[in-house]
């Protein structure tokens, strides 16, 4: 990777001001650049500074041709504590964040925006508050909805904002979920592309994966466009255990146009 490169556009962010992206309007800076070595592959970590909120997201970039680079492989993941740092098997977020950095580190170059979005925008006490009533019953929309809030509350200005000012022209986005594509398109956010993103349910998630694809429209994959991988963490249920999420899969990236056998993929968070 070329550290001119990262240098160069900390500095070109330094003094950046504009009206901002979305409804909110959204304006983003980038406060710092370094490499970072991960397990996965060698990545240069991005940090974005938002003045109005003061939250911080990251970006992960392989590859410093990914820097004002077109048809730019990106994966959008929100944050959650609960999945990433701890390891739930309610969700499918680590096999994801885990799956798409490799998947990245295999490519010329790819980035993975990391966005302060906790559970689907609700934050994580509230996330909490959504897990004890699928506890008694209620899935993860009605979950959402019986506290009053839509079913997902991201936004993804940030994720547009963050895009431009890494000057990417075009991206192929790695998600199963359209409302994703759609609202980074209305944006004005380039998607030439869609790469699947499919995680295998376990016994624990299978309710909540299957939801998102009824309720939320998540699309289901297309085997022929899967790669699958061996899950590099331990998870409950052991390697004796069918329902368990014993391998997981990523899009090849070779193909990735959204196909009509493409439209059916698993609920990607």
């Amino acid at each position: 990777m070329s550290l001119p490169t990262f240098d160069t556009i900390v500095e070109r962010d330094a003094t950046h001001i504009c009206s901002g992206v979305g409804r909110d309007h959204v304006c983003v800076r980038i406060a710092a650049a370094a490499e970072l070595p991960t397990r996965y592959g060698d990545f240069h970590a991005v940090g974005f500074w938002n003045p109005v909120d003061g939250k911080e997201h990251a970006a992960f970039v392989h590859g410093h041709e990914a820097i004002d680079g077109e048809a730019v492989p990106v994966r959008i993941h929100s944050e959650c504590l609960t999945g990433d740092a701890i390891g739930s098997l309610r969700c499918d977020c680590r096999d994801q964040l885990e799956a798409s950095l490799r998947q990245l580190a295999t490519m010329p170059y790819g980035i993975l925006l990391y966005l302060r979005q906790e559970g689907r925008g609700i934050g994580l006490t509230n996330k909490i508050r959504a897990y004890a009533l699928q506890d008694h019953g209620l899935d993860t929309v009605e979950a959402n909805v019986a506290l009053g809030f839509r079913d997902d509350e991201r936004d993804y200005s940030i994720a547009a904002h963050m895009l431009n000012s890494l000057g990417v022209r075009s991206v192929r986005l790695m998600t199963n979920n359209p409302r994703k594509l759609d609202g980074l398109r209305e944006l004005g956010v380039d998607v030439v592309d869609r790469i699947p993103l499919v995680i295998p349910a376990n016994r624990y998630n299978r309710r909540y994966l299957a939801t998102k694809a009824a309720k939320s429209g998540h699309l289901m994959g297309d085997p022929a466009l899967e790669q699958q991988e061996v899950a590099q963490v331990s998870v409950a249920g052991g390697a004796g255990d069918p329902s368990g999420p014993g391998r997981m899969n990523a899009g090849n990236g070779t193909n990735g146009t959204d196909s009509p056998g493409a439209r059916d993929a698993a609920g990607v968070h």
